[in-house]
């Protein structure tokens, strides 16, 4: 029985030598990899012994061979491809290690040249990873210093790999090679390309799209019962997401479970943690209750004010660790699922018996709670009938540099930030979206319909049943009011600034309207649909 060596990571690679060298099996290697068993004392058969050519071309042909590609894609089972093996002097290759070189790694730096990119793309390695895994009824091929230790348990307790196994490892050979492919073709097709330029600029929607996804687990249905769904990941997760969860306690997540979640999760990750803690409540897509507080509990409270009947069933996340006060408050009502990047020993013992209760331990960057922003999606994705809509994510952050006041009346400092609090909030409610808020807490959010006015219409109705009042209240519009109506509903309703982009053709008459109302009103200059 012979193995193949060849790794351009050698993580773990000498102690799998050896313990196949202990095994009986022969070792093939090629140049560095070589080179690094021979000098843990090990016999290995360089790839150019093997071959009778010698590595050339800087070592871009050393394994594209006959008595390599031979070994691995002969079927023991077909006496004709035997019988020209052993014509050729050719012997089989029965385990075939090798991971790639680093591509994805390499273009993943500042300033990588295509000249470093190009060198970077592994030939030999994925040739040899495709015959053997087209080969798995005979050969084991590993590509994953992760495979070893259970290839080798298997090895030394029944003295060769099942069917099973082999099969296991040759689908997951196939995938690198997919995932491997994907990155070549999205960085090349991304570029563009410049005579003589070895530094080019890159598109963010590249010629072809290759997504990259790992199953995470089937689910039990969609978003209804009659559906099929499952979850997955990007291939390499950004820290901090929702993917990343580990679930502490809790029944499966079901799909719609997780689409709010992520709703939640992206709504609260915005808030600045180091300032001031925010809680987020979501039903349907939808954040009915968001607001902030000196400690999760207050955060809480003045999020769950908003709209209590909705909250019920809720999921709701925390951009702080949960503690055992806040975590008391929450218990009272029926929750769905619970976020934070982290929860105090109490808390957990406040859930233990509340065993339905999905509990979600999202971990902070390595950055902290202020690196969140660096881990949310570069682009969004839509499906469409046999198509992808793509668009650069909406992480536009607003401050209060960009804001232009446009009316006689000047927010207040205290107006001002409700207003920016507000907006933030608008971001994330489906459009039409009409947010009033004061004193960092959302007091009516009217979501999701086809008028402007039937959405404010609706977050003043919200308010009534809270018994909330919106007297002094900031209002935010994801969009522009394109009559003056929307503007005197929500004056009408106890708003006493506003905050929308701006941009219709009868601004001023809105900004007229404002000033006739005694009322202040920013442009933001960006709106924020969301569909």
């Amino acid at each position: 029985m012979n193995a193949l060596l060849s790794v351009s990571d050698k993580t773990g690679i000498v102690e799998l030598a050896q313990a196949l060298h202990a095994l009986g099996i022969g070792l093939i290697s090629t140049g560095g990899t070589a080179k690094l068993l021979a000098e843990q004392g090990l016999p290995v058969t360089e790839v150019a012994e093997l071959t009778g050519f010698p590595e050339m071309l800087d070592g871009r042909v050393k394994t594209l061979h006959p008595k390599v590609h031979g070994g691995l894609l002969a079927r023991r089972d077909v006496p004709e491809h035997m019988a020209a093996l052993k014509a050729h002097q050719i012997d089989t290759i029965d385990l075939l290690v090798v991971n790639l070189y680093p591509f994805e790694a390499t273009v993943a730096k500042p300033g990588c040249t295509l000249e470093d990119a190009i060198e970077n793309i592994d030939i030999g390695g994925p040739a040899m990873v495709r015959s053997a895994a087209k080969n798995w009824k005979d050969v084991a091929v590993l590509t994953d210093a992760a495979q070893y230790q259970s290839v080798l348990a298997e090895l030394k307790s029944s003295g060769k790999l099942s069917e099973q196994t082999r099969f296991a490892l040759a689908v997951a050979a196939f995938n690198r090679i997919s995932q491997y492919d994907g990155a070549i073709s999205d960085y090349l097709s991304a570029l563009n390309f410049e005579e003589g330029n070895n530094t080019p600029s890159t598109q963010l929607f590249p010629a072809q799209a290759n997504g990259r996804f790992v199953k995470l687990q089937d689910l039990r249905y969609g978003e209804n019962p009659h559906q099929q769904a499952a979850c997955y990941r990007d291939l390499y997760p950004a820290p901090g997401s929702l993917v990343t969860a580990q679930q502490l306690q809790g029944k499966e997540l079901s799909y719609n479970n997780i689409a709010d979640a992520d709703a939640a999760w992206e709504c609260v990750k915005s808030f600045d943690a180091s300032k001031e803690a925010a809680c987020v409540i979501v039903k349907h897509a939808n954040p009915c209750g968001v607001a902030l507080g000196a400690d999760p509990l207050e955060a809480y409270s003045k999020a769950f004010q908003t709209d209590p009947t909705s909250a019920f069933g809720g999921i709701i996340g925390f951009n702080r660790a949960l503690d055992e006060r806040a975590a008391l408050q929450v218990s009272k009502q029926f929750v769905e699922v619970l976020m934070a990047p982290d929860f105090t020993p109490e808390a957990l013992a406040v859930f233990k018996s509340k065993v339905n209760v999905r509990i979600l331990k999202i971990a902070l960057p390595p950055g902290g709670s202020s690196d969140w922003d660096n881990g949310r999606n570069a682009v969004d994705v839509k499906r469409i009938g046999s198509g992808l809509l793509m668009q650069s994510a909406d992480n536009h952050q607003l401050t209060l540099a960009d804001l232009k006041v446009v009316t006689k009346k000047q927010p207040t400092p205290e107006q001002l930030q409700d207003l920016l609090f507000a907006w933030t909030v608008a971001k994330y409610v489906k459009s039409n979206a009409i947010v009033f808020c004061k004193g960092g807490m959302t007091m009516g959010v009217g979501a999701g319909q086809m008028s402007r006015l039937d959405s404010a219409r609706i977050a003043s109705i919200k308010a009534q049943h809270a018994n909330l009042s919106l007297q002094g209240t900031a209002v935010a519009s994801d969009a522009f009011f394109p009559f003056r109506d929307g503007l005197d509903v929500v004056v009408d309703a106890g708003a006493t600034c506003i905050i929308q982009p701006g941009g219709s053709m009868r601004d001023q008459e809105v900004i007229e309207a404002a000033d006739e109302r005694g009322v202040a009103m920013v442009f933001s200059g960006v709106r924020h649909f969301r569909h």
